[in-house]
């Protein structure tokens, strides 16, 4: 599932999963925030935007599977780590759920029935069998396809924002629509704003793809503000057209919104954006293009982000069984499509059918809610905790998000505070006004809490703060050595020599590479500092590492880092790839003083402190 992703990319395949929310999350959010339904939005943007900036750091320092599970590991403790694991775990069991269950609702212009239950979870069942299935079988997700759908979507909603300004925006029916602690009550509104994080569902996708990014330090924070922002586009406006279209009226004695409302009473809250769609004033023909336009583009981005949130389940479940929080069984492989079939059938599968069957679109929101909430709250507080307990100079620090306050030795991140008790407030708002989404979703923790404790203690034999990582396992395939190679790559010929040597191990044994780039950084600049030159030399290299791959049929990897000296960096990212060889080169043709004392060191100091095995070799005559 590798692949060299840049800023574009990152953005492109976040905006997918986070954008997708746009089609249950307004009106999941419009039935407890009705006329509010705009400054809900806006009010979670900013908390989004803290979230984004803490994800951002997290991720750049490390780019490794995880989000805030790992975040807290090097912040706090393993049972720190498993708690934000396992609502993350929830939050993907929910977001498989809830994007399933709303792609029939959009396929329903095709077959009226599909709007209501029990079609919508029979509809929803089968998409998330099918889906399951399908990476069992290992059948790779389209990127291009995916990237591409991403930007239609985008430039689809924007289209839709420019309509509705255009045909029925009204900033008096806006006014009107506000009854300020009757429509919504105050209780009612204190609980839209944590079901509006629906809207952001997928924030953990790109600090899931950091081990992906060619150059993390760089591609990930950009991919953060760029999602950021064009996230808090389209939540700040399209919802202004929503509720123009729909305004709050008296229904049924009640005051309410048909975008609240759903099917069975004549409302939208299963197909916002078909309601808005049918509501912007469009005559009949046009009307009927932009139906089938919206619900087909709506099904498809679902399915893609059902897909997204299998992918994530499958991936925070393998990276949680390799620290030993959850069974080994759960992360080996199936004897015939090298994929973790358990895994995929049970957090992918079962739970998330099993989410769906009330057929209540509010139970899932704020079930999400809950999860991603308490995730959120745990990532804010890792990056506190870290910047008090290692406040670094400045100048060795890779990337820090703003705004900061500097107060004795160490540096605030005033995101992460107010993001932190935001996130932890609306937290307990859940827990205190919602009992089925407290029962059901605290239940779910506490369960994980005491397998955890009964698995570490009976099977693993540790304690529960205690880090323990299993040693590599690929299931059946583990009698082939070397599944797992690591190639630094140094401009010259010993290391295109090392390359073939790798490929030709790998393609014996159907293996991957990771070719590793590390570009020193001198001590007198900072980590983080742009080396337009030494990146671009970097990068060729790799490019022709890429190329000798292709050559042999072998999938290369391609990384870059930033550090003060190579050795550390090559030992570091074995380590933290679970490679079993690193392979390299070592020069016998004449070099300059500087290259002879620098592949000298490198050589040197891998053998002497790499934890896998290590295989130098010679290239040409001496």
């Amino acid at each position: 599932m590798e692949r060299v992703l840049g800023t574009p990319a990152l953005f492109a395949t976040a905006y997918g999963n986070v954008g997708s929310s746009i089609y249950y999350a307004l009106g999941l959010t419009a039935v407890y925030a009705l006329g509010l339904t705009p400054l809900v939005f806006v009010v979670a943007g900013v908390v989004f935007a803290a979230t984004a900036a803490t994800y951002a750091e997290g991720t750049a320092r490390f780019p490794e599977a995880g989000g805030s599970a790992s975040f807290a590991r090097h912040a706090f403790d393993e049972l720190t780590s498993f708690t934000a694991g396992w609502a993350q775990m929830l939050v993907y069991v929910v977001t498989i759920g809830v994007s399933a269950f709303f792609v029939p609702h959009y396929l329903s212009i095709f077959w009226e029935p599909l709007r209501t239950n029990p079609w919508d979870v029979v509809g929803g069942a089968i998409v998330i069998v099918l889906l399951v299935a399908v990476n069992v079988l290992g059948v790779q997700e389209a990127a291009r396809l995916s990237i591409t759908l991403a930007v239609v979507d985008f430039g689809t909603q924007l289209l839709l924002v420019v309509i509705g300004f255009a045909l029925v925006f009204s900033p008096e029916v806006l006014v009107e629509n506000v009854h300020w602690g009757v429509a919504p009550t105050w209780s009612s509104l204190a609980v839209s704003i944590p079901v509006a994080m629906l809207a952001y569902t997928g924030v953990e996708t790109v600090s899931n793809l950091a081990e992906e990014a060619r150059d993390p330090v760089r591609t990930v924070p950009n991919a953060y503000k760029l999602v950021a922002g064009a996230v808090f586009a389209i939540y700040f406006t399209l919802p202004l057209v929503a509720l123009s279209a729909l305004p709050v009226q008296e229904i049924d004695g009640e005051l309410t919104t048909y975008l609240a409302l759903p099917p069975e009473e004549g409302g939208f809250a299963n197909d916002p954006i078909l309601g808005v769609v049918q509501n912007l004033g469009l005559n009949d023909a046009l009307l009927d293009a932009a139906e089938i336009y919206v619900g087909v583009l709506a099904a498809t981005i679902l399915f893609i982000a059902t897909n997204a949130g299998v992918i994530g389940a499958s991936r925070i479940t393998y990276s949680m069984a390799s620290y030993r929080q959850l069974p080994e069984a759960l992360r080996r492989l199936h004897p015939r499509f090298k994929t973790p079939w358990l895994s995929l059938v049970l957090f992918a599968g079962v739970a998330p059918i099993l989410v769906i069957l009330p057929g209540s679109v509010a139970f899932v929101g704020t079930l999400y809610s809950l999860g991603a909430t308490l995730s959120f709250t745990v990532a804010h507080a890792s990056v506190v905790r870290l910047r008090m307990r290692d406040p670094q100079d400045p100048e060795e620090v890779v990337y820090r998000a703003h705004p900061n306050l500097r107060i004795g030795r160490v540096t605030w991140p005033l995101f992460a505070l107010v993001g932190g008790v935001a996130t932890g407030a609306s937290f307990l708002v859940l827990v205190v006004q919602n009992p089925t989404t407290r029962w059901a979703g605290l239940g779910w923790m506490v369960l994980g809490l005491v397998g955890y404790a009964l698995y570490r203690r009976r099977f693993v034999g540790a304690s529960l703060r205690e880090l323990v990582k299993a040693p590599p396992a690929f299931g059946p395939a583990l009698a082939l050595e070397y599944r797992r190679l690591l190639v630094p790559v140094i401009s010259g010929y010993p290391s295109d020599a090392a390359m073939d040597v790798a490929c030709r191990l790998a393609a014996e044994r159907g293996a991957q590479i990771v070719a590793l780039n590390v570009v020193e950084v001198p001590l007198d600049r900072p980590l983080g500092d742009t080396l337009v030159e030494r990146e671009r030399e970097a990068n060729r290299e790799l490019d022709e590492a890429a190329a000798i791959g292709e050559s042999y049929g072998v999938r290369v990897v391609t990384r870059l880092e930033r550090a003060r000296a190579a050795g550390p960096a090559v030992v570091d990212e074995a380590s933290a790839r679970n490679a079993e060889i690193i392979v390299l080169g070592a020069p016998r043709k004449r070099l300059t003083a500087a290259q002879a004392a620098v592949l000298g060191k490198t050589v040197d100091y891998v053998l002497r402190h790499a934890s896998c095995r290590v295989l130098v070799t010679a290239s040409g005559g001496a």
